[in-house]
């Protein structure tokens, strides 16, 4: 009985494949092995290593920037379906004025890298906004006419005078970007951090878990902090406060 050529078994075919599915094994095995896992970050312990694209361009890795204080923040971003987190907004620009008065990365040999859990487009699109959301935040402080707000609007001026009382507003197509902006787009970093969230403090969007982590020289945490609601973060006086505490000035 004659067997067809197609029906025939192809050894060195399966054995080609076989090999090609080890190979391809080994080097995804390889890659994962290349890749830090991000856990969350625990006090005393070395903040786990991430590398993420910048909005200004070039890639910031954490681990390259030891030797120095790294003061890594991630702010709200959405706080609600096309709007930002205006609490956010403020503590970027306060910074950014601190900065530019105090010069304070290098007053504690510091960095500062702010990460959103973004695409490049959204991140882009929370610049552009900045100029309007702090007017707007300026508006609610300082209203023509105050004599004529309602309950609710004056128990907003009131809050916002005392919580965020600085007038800092940036010109349209002139926000400073003295520190990296980092794009998480997919989620790998503050995923991994517990940080990313779709829902939180009664809002259902993509969004951070405000936080605040503070690395220092040998790329340990020094300090962290989650906040438990919008309004829940420490102010740059406290941090600034514990880094001296903390012996992490410039040397």
């Amino acid at each position: 009985m004659s067997i067809n050529r197609k029906d025939r078994p192809q050894p060195l075919v399966l054995i080609g494949l076989s090999a090609a599915l080890v190979l391809a094994a080994l080097a995804s095995a390889w890659i994962s092995a290349q890749t830090p896992e991000i856990k969350p970050a625990i006090l005393g312990q070395p903040m786990p290593d991430f590398t993420l694209p910048s909005l200004q361009g070039p890639e910031v890795a954490l681990s390259k920037l030891k030797g120095k204080n790294v003061l890594v923040i991630f702010p709200r971003g959405y706080a609600a379906e096309n709007y930002w987190c205006t609490i956010c907004n403020y503590y970027y620009a306060e910074l950014v004025e601190l900065e530019r008065t105090e010069s304070v990365r290098k007053k504690f040999n510091l960095e500062i890298l702010y990460v959103f859990p973004y695409a490049k487009e959204t991140v882009q699109a929370w610049v552009n906004d900045l100029p309007a959301q702090l007017e707007k935040l300026h508006g609610w402080k300082h209203p023509a006419e105050p004599d004529k707000l309602d309950e609710r609007s004056k128990a907003r001026m009131e809050r916002v005078l005392k919580g965020l009382p600085k007038d800092i507003l940036f010109k349209k197509g002139e926000v400073p970007l003295p520190f990296p902006i980092l794009i998480d787009a997919g989620h790998v970093v503050t995923g991994g951090l517990g940080i990313y969230t779709a829902e939180w403090g009664g809002s259902k969007i993509d969004q951070n878990i405000p936080t605040v982590v503070l690395v220092d020289t040998e790329g340990t945490v020094r300090f962290k902090h989650m906040g438990q609601n919008t309004w829940d973060r420490p102010s740059y006086e406290y941090l600034f406060r514990q880094m001296e505490c903390l012996g992490l000035g410039k040397k």
